[in-house]
């Protein structure tokens, strides 16, 4: 949930005594925050992704007797939502996840592998509830039209890095793709681009993952205020003497946080 803006001049501002919890109820008040719509989780085990390489890592590929795959990390998830047609309310939300693996390549028995990393791609599809909205909100840190808030909803996806479960080498054949398209700040990150001759040897893994995706949208709610979040403990000093005195000021919290409207008792 991202950082709420605190509206404290609500003109609904309640005081509620009473005894527990409750006493501690000062007001209520508006905030501007994210709320879930809707969500799911999924499992998903990811069967025969092929790894692709740079060139002078596809030629160590080519000429090895077997592989064997350490990990799998997660370099990038790139995300797009679209309505859906004719189900009001429903957005797609579609996923691609970049991973790079890391990957033990053995030329001959017993010798000691050469490690190498290579790039697998997985693409997915939700579809969501993410509720309706037909306004543009423009605020004063983000002033030019194309950082406005849209009637879109925002998608979240939450992942763990992925289980590897298996990994092989064969030999490629006329289907398996020698290149595919990769985005600048993915290829980035390796010692060159994939777009390599057609390749001897292809590898393949199968990797397990688990997600949470998301659909939010910025909302106004209310909710009870109970006190400012004050630290309840005081800084560690390793200082000497010369601040015995600074200890002994009181905290300034008013200079920290502004006052509220009914607080305010200026004159016009």
């Amino acid at each position: 949930m991202a950082e709420p803006r605190v509206n404290t001049g609500n003109s609904n501002n309640n005081s509620v005594s009473g005894s527990g919890s409750n006493s501690l109820f000062k007001e209520a008040v508006c905030i501007d925050t994210k709320r879930i719509y809707d969500s799911c989780s999924a499992k998903d085990c990811l069967e025969d992704l092929q790894v692709y390489f740079v060139p002078e890592d596809q030629a160590v590929i080519d000429s090895c007797s077997s592989i064997k795959a350490k990990s799998a990390e997660i370099l990038n998830v790139f995300l797009d939502v679209e309505p859906v047609p004719f189900n009001k309310g429903f957005y797609s939300v579609d996923i691609t996840f970049f991973f790079v693996v890391n990957i033990q390549v053995y030329t001959a028995t017993c010798t000691t592998p050469t490690v190498i990393d290579g790039l697998a791609h997985f693409t997915k599809k939700v579809i969501l509830y993410g509720s309706e909205g037909n306004v543009r909100v423009y605020c004063s840190d983000s002033q030019s039209p194309t950082n406005c808030t849209n009637n879109m909803p925002i998608a979240c996806v939450s992942v763990v890095d992925p289980i590897v479960l298996a990994a092989r080498v064969s030999p490629c054949h006329d289907h398996c793709p020698c290149r595919i398209e990769v985005p600048k700040d993915i290829c980035c990150k390796f010692k060159g681009d994939f777009s390599c001759c057609k390749p001897e040897k292809c590898v393949f893994i199968t990797i397990g993952m688990f997600t949470i995706v998301q659909l939010e949208r910025n909302v106004q709610m209310m909710i009870p205020a109970y006190d400012f979040c004050m630290p309840d403990k005081e800084c560690v000093t390793t200082t000497d003497d010369p601040c015995e005195v600074f200890k002994a000021i009181k905290f300034p919290t008013s200079d920290f946080f502004p006052p509220r409207e009914q607080d305010c008792r200026c004159n016009d």
